[in-house]
C-alpha cells in the first residue's frame, strides 16, 4: 500500500518509533496523520510539526482504556470519513515500577498492565476499524510487537509473553480478514534507540547484541514492508535466522538462550565490580 492520500492513525505516536512513523507517513503524502499518545503535549508537538505538509491532529489517549480509544477512533472516522491505516504502535516494557525485572513471579498488576497495553489495545483498535475497512473493501492494520514476540526476552517473562500474544493476534487478523482486502503487518525489532534501550544499559542489554537501530531505520523498514504488503517487518535481519533456529530444534534453542542469559549475567556482574 502506498501512503499517499491515506488517512493514517498512529498510537504511541509522540515519541520514538511512533513519531518517526508519523513523520514518514506525512512525507509520503498521507492525506491526514492522526497522532495518539498518552503524552498529549508531545503528540501535539508532532502533529504541529507535520501539519506543514499534511493535515494532522493529536489526541491524548490511554490505549488501555477501551472506551477512550474506540471513542477517539469513531470520532476520526466520522470527521475524515474513514481510517485507511492504523498502526498500533503504543507499547510498554515490564519493569515493576521499582526497577525490578518482571519474571514469571511478577505481580498480577504488572502482568495486567502489560497485557492491556501490549495486546488488548491492538484488539480494541482492530475491532473498531475493521467493519469500515471491510465495507470499503480494504485497509491496513499494522502493529509494533518486538523480536521478543517471535523469540523471547531474557529477564522479562511479562514482555516476552505479551509480545508473543501481539504477534499471534496480528497473524489471526491476517488469516481471518486477508480475503476481505485487509493487509496486516507486525513490526518486530530488536534494540531501537533511544527509548527501547533506556533501561538496558548503553549497549542495549541482551537485545542490543546485533546492533541498535535508529527510529529512522525502523521507519524505513516499515515503509518498505507496507509498500510490499509484507506481514513480518524485521529491521534486524538476524532475527529471521534466530526464528529458523528456534523452530528447527526447540531444545537446542532453549539451551542456547540459557547460555546467553548466563553470559549476560556474568558480564553485568563484571561491569558492576
Amino acid at each position: 500500500m502506498k501512503l499517499a492520500g491515506k488517512i493514517a492513525v498512529v498510537t504511541g505516536g509522540a515519541n520514538g518509533i511512533g513519531e518517526a512513523l508519523c513523520r514518514r507517513f506525512a512525507a509520503e503524502g498521507a492525506e491526514a496523520v492522526i497522532v495518539l499518545d498518552l503524552e498529549q503535549d508531545n503528540a501535539e508537538r508532532v502533529a504541529a510539526d507535520i501539519s506543514t505538509t499534511t493535515r494532522a491532529e493529536a489526541f491524548g489517549c490511554d490505549v488501555a482504556n477501551e472506551a477512550q480509544l474506540t471513542g477517539i477512533l469513531r470520532d476520526i472516522e466520522a470527521k475524515y470519513g474513514r481510517i485507511d491505516v492504523i498502526f498500533s504502535n503504543a507499547g510498554v516494557g515490564s519493569a515493576d515500577g521499582e526497577g525490578g525485572i518482571a519474571g514469571p513471579g511478577a505481580t498480577s498488576d504488572v502482568w495486567q498492565r502489560c497485557w492491556e497495553i501490549n495486546v488488548m489495545a491492538h484488539v480494541y483498535a482492530a475491532r473498531q476499524v475493521l467493519p469500515g475497512m471491510i465495507a470499503r473493501g480494504g485497509g491496513y492494520i499494522a502493529s509494533t510487537a518486538s523480536a521478543a514476540g517471535v523469540l523471547n526476552q531474557i529477564g522479562s517473562s511479562v514482555y516476552g509473553t505479551t509480545k508473543h500474544a501481539a504477534v499471534g493476534f496480528a497473524e489471526s487478523v491476517a488469516i481471518e480478514h486477508g480475503g476481505q482486502g485487509i493487509k496486516v503487518s507486525v513490526l518486530c525489532p530488536q534494540a531501537v534507540a533511544p527509548r527501547m534501550i533506556a533501561n538496558a544499559g548503553d549497549e542495549g542489554g541482551v537485545q542490543g547484541g546485533d546492533g541498535i537501530a535508529t527510529v529512522d531505520q525502523v521507519a524505513d523498514s516499515v515503509l518498505k514492508a507496507m509498500d510490499e504488503e509484507k506481514f513480518m517487518i524485521l529491521p534486524h535481519e538476524e532475527v529471521l535466522v534466530y526464528m529458523q533456529r528456534k523452530t528447527s530444534d526447540y531444545d537446542r534453542w532453549i539451551g542456547g538462550m540459557q547460555r546467553l542469559k548466563a553470559r549476560f549475567q556474568q558480564r553485568s556482574k563484571s561491569q558492576q565490580q
